[in-house]
């Protein structure tokens, strides 16, 4: 129907399919004696990471987490006083204000561990630090060769506290590849290696669903608490993000005319055309360009020609659609519109990076539910 209200490009939130996700997530650690960290990194997988941070410890979870400092700041600056773990950050980057925020900390290399100090000393507050072990990702963390020198400037420095120790998956989303196996193992040397009784988090949200076994002390969920799911497995999640706009014009052409540039797309016969004030400036990306559908007036239809920077053209067939209409570009998939997981196995990505993209200044965001 047709709703003068629509902004040209929408993501609506629903913070209702969130908490029931993390209410299962959490359940599920809870069942192994873990708690449950929310991960919010990238304003909440695009999805906003205070609403869906509220949401989130409202449902279960105890813990946030983030990927930087400033990320950290901005949830203590919107009121949020959980737990909340920062981890990725740059060398230039100053420790005091989230230590002094009592954030959490992670120390992959005992270069950062002294910048931590520094901010320690600078806040007059010991810093809470997690420190990261590399079990096989090559990526973030400390080499195993390292890692005894690590733990042992963790333990000599007063400014810090080890309060957790850590480690990612590289392959949690393929269950029953060997390198899970070999990176828990390793793991668990690397938490052997330190003294006292640090919290030990290794869990994505594949091996929260998956490894029970790997749940520990804590559990962190990004991915799968946005409703998508990483592993190959039916899970009761829902698709919290979903996408749309609106019909701002329409035409009928001839057929032989041709659509967009470089005139790709010629209709075989006449046809009603309309044109939506959404492109890859708004998130769609332009490789999706004649393998792209949207739900419009109670049915796909597809998308013709190349999409363009400011709009995409529908093709509608002999259906008159009203200006004004809503568009669903993806959604939960009920209806039987696209989803995100469609647009990223069409494009040979993954939906991650579809929800993640759609953080853009010219998108309204919209919640439904708690916020």
């Amino acid at each position: 129907m047709a709703d003068r209200n629509l902004p040209r490009a929408e993501v609506v939130v629903d913070l209702e399919a969130l908490a029931h996700n993390v209410a299962l997530l959490a359940g599920r650690a809870a069942a192994s004696g873990a708690a449950t960290m929310a991960v919010v990194k990238a304003d909440g997988y695009g999805h906003g990471a205070v609403p869906v941070a509220r949401a989130a410890l409202g449902a279960g979870a105890s813990w946030i987490g983030v990927a930087s400092q400033a990320e950290a700041l901005a949830l203590r600056t919107a009121g949020i006083d959980a737990p909340v773990l920062s981890w990725l950050d740059t060398i230039d980057t100053d420790f005091a204000p989230g230590i002094a925020a009592g954030i959490d900390v992670s120390a992959s290399s005992t270069r950062e561990l002294g910048a931590i100090i520094e901010g320690a000393r600078a806040a007059g507050a010991t810093a809470r630090v997690h420190l990261k072990i590399d079990t096989g990702l090559s990526r973030n963390g400390c080499p195993a060769t390292e890692w005894p020198e690590l733990v042992a400037a963790a333990n000599a420095a007063p400014e810090v506290e080890t309060v957790a120790v850590w480690s990612h998956l590289a392959c949690a989303d393929e269950p029953g590849h060997p390198s899970i196996d070999r990176q828990a193992d390793r793991f668990a040397r690397a938490c052997a290696a330190v003294d006292g009784r640090p919290l030990r988090h290794l869990a994505n949200s594949a091996a929260t669903l998956t490894r029970p076994d790997l749940h520990l002390d804590l559990v962190r969920v990004g991915i799968a608490m946005y409703g998508l799911n990483p592993v190959a497995q039916p899970e009761d999640l829902r698709p919290v993000m979903s996408f749309r706009s609106s019909v701002v014009l329409t035409k009928r052409i001839a057929a032989g005319e041709s659509v967009s540039y470089g005139q790709t797309w010629t209709a075989a016969t006449d046809t009603n055309l309309a044109l939506v004030p959404a492109g890859y400036a708004d998130g769609v990306p332009r490789a999706l360009s004649g393998r792209l559908h949207v739900w419009l007036a109670g049915r796909r239809r597809p998308v013709v020609g190349r999409v363009c920077m400011d709009q995409l053209v529908v093709d509608c067939g002999d259906d008159r659609v009203p200006v004004g209409e809503q568009v669903v570009l993806f959604g939960d998939g009920s209806a039987g519109e696209p989803t995100a997981t469609e647009w990223a196995d069409t494009l040979g990505t993954i939906d991650y990076e579809i929800v993640t993209g759609l953080y853009r200044p010219r998108v309204t965001r919209t919640y439904r539910g708690a916020e």
